[in-house]
């Protein structure tokens, strides 16, 4: 039997192919479900978009970390696309009517954008520490350092996600069986050596150098003090937020995940089980890296930190906000 048939035969057997699956909740919470999900899904896409279409479309936003943030904003928006919308349409009929083929691609996609956006948080992670604390010197982090990040984010997630369908892992139905994500369960050797494999390279590892790389930023500005008191507090908030988010996004699903792996006769509830996946796919990650200078865009000039901008180095972007928006 050929690899990827493997893959996909996998998933035929706990894949309903008629009636909504009742059994696991009533036909209502399907629709909440699918009302929260889309919900995330289609704000994630709309706030995705926006913040794609403004950067490229005009130049003085075209600045290398722009460009990095532009990346992780497709990340999520083909997390929301190709893993939110389906799971919205899966509820709203009350079971997991797309097939198995449809089973894998929906679980490789998401999976592939999920890690990319990781990957994309660790970069930026990197880039500031590099900047602020100066590791190796003084640091230009220029448009060729961000296109090289980009790629790094979407070869680790594509060298991560792929051999899942060649048989080396599997997907399966999750929660209350409407969207299908890496196989916890099976304690088949070789998927249990991926699932490892992929907790420790694909969440551990992007959530160390997160963690890392903003406690050496912090060290470094709170030794400098003085003039950058502001600053200090200004990023200690960003920081702060960065790692709660990521944690209420990840942390449950991680932990979930991790704990199948260890006892794979533990029993979860389903409902309790599609928490941490609808935290996953909400794609609020990315609303963290609104930062202010991205906010006026959105809000068409109202900048709710004009008071402070008058006051800011020339480090900053200039305010573009109302010109831009009288070009939109």
């Amino acid at each position: 039997m050929e690899p990827t048939k493997m893959a996909i035969i996998a998933s035929e057997s706990v894949i309903p192919t008629s009636a909504v699956n009742d059994t696991i909740i009533p036909r209502m919470g399907y629709t909440i479900l699918a009302v929260i999900i889309g919900f995330f899904s289609v704000f994630g896409i709309i706030l995705s978009m926006n913040v794609i279409v403004v950067t490229l479309k005009h130049r003085q936003l075209r600045q290398p970390l722009k460009f990095t943030l532009v990346n992780l904003a497709v990340a999520d928006l083909g997390c929301a696309t190709f893993g939110g919308l389906p799971t919205m349409v899966t509820n709203a009929m009350g079971y997991f009517s797309l097939g198995s083929v449809e089973c894998v691609l929906e679980g490789f996609a998401v999976a592939f954008f999920v890690i990319a956006g990781l990957c994309s948080v660790a970069i930026i992670a990197v880039e500031r520490c590099m900047v602020v604390c100066r590791p190796v010197g003084s640091v230009t982090f220029q448009t060729r350092h961000a296109v090289a990040g980009a790629v790094i984010a979407w070869v680790w997630s594509f060298l991560w996600n792929t051999p899942s369908l060649f048989g080396w892992g599997s997907y399966e139905l999750e929660g209350v069986q409407t969207s299908c994500a890496p196989d916890w369960y099976s304690r088949n050797l070789a998927n249990v050596s991926y699932i490892m494999c992929y907790f420790l390279l694909c969440f551990a590892l992007p959530f160390s150098v997160i963690v890392i790389s903003y406690t050496c930023l912090l060290w470094t500005l709170l030794r400098k003090g003085g003039s950058t008191a502001r600053a200090e507090t200004q990023v200690a908030c960003m920081v702060v937020v960065m790692v709660m988010a990521f944690l209420l996004t990840w942390l449950p699903y991680a932990a979930f995940a991790l704990s199948v792996i260890l006892d794979p006769n533990l029993y979860i509830d389903p409902v309790i089980a599609t928490v941490p996946m609808y935290l996953a796919k909400s794609s609020i990650n990315y609303i963290i890296h609104l930062n202010k200078h991205a906010v006026p865009f959105l809000l068409c000039g109202r900048n709710p930190w004009a008071a402070e901008a008058e006051s800011e180095d020339h480090n900053d972007i200039p305010d573009f906000s109302s010109s831009i928006c009288e070009s939109l």
